[in-house]
């Protein structure tokens, strides 16, 4: 890949997250973020907070690989209690997650946390997947696989969660007939 892959891909993650945003004020008002019902008996907080989640733990792994240390992803069930003890997130690269579980793990975790603190927390987590992006050497980025790596952490689960929000709001504006 050539350097100007490296800009081409920071400004499609930044496309994705403008869309993801203009969604998420469609939503509108704060009552309407901690209704349940969105994914299952999840609500946008919920949702808002599985994103927080997943990229923490990517923005953290980034900044591990630019401090030279080392990641390895959990073998074990006791290494997962371990790692999610430490982190305060699943070790989503583990081959022994199971995601409803992770899922499950992260809504109870976050369910006595204010949204506005979700979001504030979650707008910092992207800010530093950016920005070690941006600083992360090309080689780097091609050795740890994170431009494959932060797009699954960001957009394309973004856009998972998208489809989601934009049934349930059109199901709201149905049923507002």
């Amino acid at each position: 890949m050539h350097k100007i892959d490296k800009i081409v891909f920071l400004e499609r993650v930044m496309r994705e997250r403008d869309r993801f945003e203009l969604l998420m004020n469609r939503v509108g008002f704060m009552r309407r973020m901690t209704m349940k019902g969105v994914s299952g008996g999840r609500s946008i907080k919920d949702i808002l907070a599985h994103i927080l989640a997943r990229e923490q733990f990517i923005a953290d792994r980034m900044a591990e690989a630019l401090h030279g240390e080392i990641y390895i992803p959990c073998r074990t069930r006791a290494g997962m209690d371990i790692f999610s003890g430490e982190f305060g997130y699943p070790d989503f690269d583990s081959p022994l997650l199971d995601e409803s579980q992770a899922g499950n793990w992260v809504v109870e975790k976050y369910r006595s946390i204010p949204l506005d603190e979700i979001v504030a927390q979650e707008i910092e987590a992207f800010i530093n997947i950016t920005s070690a992006f941006e600083r992360m050497p090309r080689p780097m980025l091609d050795k740890y696989n994170f431009i494959e790596r932060v797009a699954d952490h960001t957009y394309r689960h973004y856009r998972r969660h998208a489809m989601e929000v934009r049934l349930w709001l059109n199901s709201i504006a149905a049923k507002a007939k």
